[in-house]
């Protein structure tokens, strides 16, 4: 399948207007037979892509004492304390703002009962509950991960619509993004990746192009 991903990717670049901004490459994956009603079917993954999103991923981090002072000096794009999740919890419209503004959230251990308790309505839904991590972990690694990391997977619809790269990445550097999203198939469908029923790829903006 590896020449038609790229041949796709090729064509949903070109047939995609240019914009004043670095587009994000979609693959948009339908599945065949399956019953999502049923939770066994269900699933969410983090996959490291080994080319990378190719564009900056936002993170924010939940955290107190040394973790907080962490996440401050690498620049993380959100940092919450006690507080600050107390006050979300009385104000709705700023947690969904919260939750908007980045792509992962990572949370101290011993803090996740207040993040279910102030922020759990607000993230959950948007599929965002934080990466829960000890107070002892050295920071930098891990965001440094999850700059490479999408989530995969299947919910309320036999359907996946992953960010795969960004439009300055070579085609071939994109084709092996989806090839390790399509591993993720392999694993969790009683019938790997067979179980295809369409698969297309498209720029953000962009046209859809079928690849099979």
């Amino acid at each position: 399948m590896t020449q038609d991903v790229i041949e796709a990717v090729k064509k949903a670049k070109e047939e995609s207007k240019p914009r004043n901004f670095t587009q994000s490459m979609d693959a948009i994956i339908n599945v065949r037979d399956l019953d999502v009603k049923k939770p066994e079917n269900r699933f969410n993954e983090e996959v490291t892509l080994p080319n990378g999103r190719g564009k900056e991923v936002k993170i924010g981090v939940i955290a107190d004492g040394e973790l907080i002072v962490q996440a401050k000096n690498a620049g993380v794009d959100l940092v919450l304390n006690k507080e600050d999740l107390e006050a979300l919890g009385k104000d709705r419209k700023a947690a969904k703002r919260a939750a908007n503004s980045v792509d992962f959230f990572v949370a101290q251990a011993d803090m996740m009962p207040l993040v279910g308790r102030f922020l759990g309505p607000v993230l959950g839904p948007r599929n965002k509950m934080p990466k829960p991590v000890p107070a002892s972990i050295k920071l930098d690694p891990l965001l440094e991960r999850l700059q490479n990391t999408i989530k995969v997977g299947i919910k309320q619809q036999p359907s996946i619509q992953v960010i795969v790269g960004s439009q300055d990445m070579t085609d071939e550097e994109i084709a092996e993004n989806i090839e390790t999203v399509l591993t993720v198939l392999d694993r969790q469908l009683d019938k790997g990746r067979s179980q295809i029923k369409s698969m297309f790829i498209k720029t953000t903006m962009g046209p859809t192009v079928r690849v099979i």
